[in-house]
């Protein structure tokens, strides 16, 4: 590096580093621009980047493409990254958190296949389960086991505990109103 790249005299960052985290900007547009609609409607963009991701991957012509992505990364320059950075993050298991919550739900799961007493405590943390529901999944998903069918229930069984585990606890929610 030069010692022109770094000016101390006037507070603000170099020529080349506006540079870099201009290209950043691109890559992270490019990023969202593989994106399914279904993906990108998770991040929670901004309405005129969104519009423009979307508009991306309508073109097909390299140059356009390419031209359109350069569009994004300016229009990314005025809305905070940081919300992008984590929702692609999340999206693509990167996050800690996300990740302990998936694994605390897996071990929901596989300890309700060892035992359908375990339901009870689900039933304790979240109220709102359909417990019969439950059961049928529970069962179905351990013929699927035996029969050697595939985990279509098992399956099912994470994406309730999943949606459950996204809409909160009463617990949650009335200790959050009880503190304000």
């Amino acid at each position: 590096m030069h010692e022109e790249d770094f000016t101390e005299d006037t507070g603000r960052p170099s020529k080349t580093k506006q540079k870099e985290a201009m290209h950043e900007l691109q890559d992270l547009g490019a990023e969202l621009v593989e994106l399914s609609v279904g993906q990108l409607k998770k991040i929670n963009l901004p309405e005129n980047i969104f519009d423009a991701v979307r508009e991306c991957q309508k073109i097909t012509a390299h140059g356009a493409r390419r031209r359109q992505v350069q569009y994004l990364g300016k229009l990314m320059r005025g809305v905070d990254d940081e919300p992008i950075r984590a929702g692609l993050a999340m999206l693509r298991g990167e996050s800690s958190a996300e990740t302990a919550r998936l694994h605390r739900l897996e071990r929901f799961r596989l300890r309700l296949l060892e035992d359908e007493g375990f339901l009870a405590e689900i039933a304790a943390i979240w109220p709102d389960i359909d417990l019969q529901h439950m059961r049928q999944l529970r069962r179905n998903a351990l013929k699927e086991k035996e029969n050697n069918k595939p985990p279509k229930n098992f399956r099912a069984i994470f994406q309730v505990l999943q949606e459950l585990d996204q809409q909160g606890t009463p617990a949650e929610t009335a200790g959050e109103e009880n503190d304000e």
